[in-house]
């Protein structure tokens, strides 16, 4: 991987699978956390399964919460290339992109620090808020922060990415001034 600039921001100009996917998980775990925080610190199971099927989706491509988007008839991005509707969705996992990169962390950071906040603090519960928050917002606008990491770290996206190194660098190539 080698290093680059820019800012990766995924398209939003619909709503498929994929990014709908981000902003119903960021929700649950926004309700999740907070019930376990107001409630009971048993709600952050609610986060342990999220984190769970975050984790499986980057291992098996297979999203309950995609299959069930694609049977109310959203489309995929990432869904593998002999998808067609009707079928079971099914996330590519040829490779490690980044987005399947992104899918495996969150699911990583969630489980770690889910069970931190019953064993040890319930302020891990502000991490557990943050990346639902996070996922929200990268649902409405297309900017992870973590996503841009793994970018900036040399992580190949599948999804075009709008990012402005790429626009430069378009732009020139064409003699065009860059946007």
């Amino acid at each position: 991987m080698a290093l680059r600039s820019g800012v990766y921001i995924v398209p939003t100009h619909r709503w498929y699978i994929e990014r709908t996917v981000w902003l119903i998980a960021g929700l649950v775990l926004l309700t999740a956390t907070a019930l376990a925080a107001m409630v009971n610190p048993f709600w952050v199971l609610v986060v342990v399964a999220t984190a769970l099927a975050s984790i499986s989706v980057s291992l098996t491509g297979f999203c309950i919460v995609g299959n069930v988007l694609a049977r109310f008839g959203f489309t995929p991005m990432l869904a593998r290339p002999d998808w067609k509707p009707g079928r079971l969705y099914f996330m590519q996992t040829d490779s490690w992109f980044l987005e399947r990169r992104i899918y495996m962390a969150v699911g990583i950071n969630l489980t770690v620090a889910s069970v931190l906040s019953l064993v040890f603090s319930p302020w891990w519960l502000l991490f557990t808020g943050f990346v639902g928050g996070a996922m929200v917002w990268f649902a409405a606008t297309g900017y992870c922060i973590m996503a841009n990491g793994l970018y900036w770290l040399g992580a190949e996206p599948r999804l075009a990415p709008l990012c402005e190194a790429a626009r430069s660098t378009d732009a020139t190539a064409a003699g065009q001034a860059p946007a």
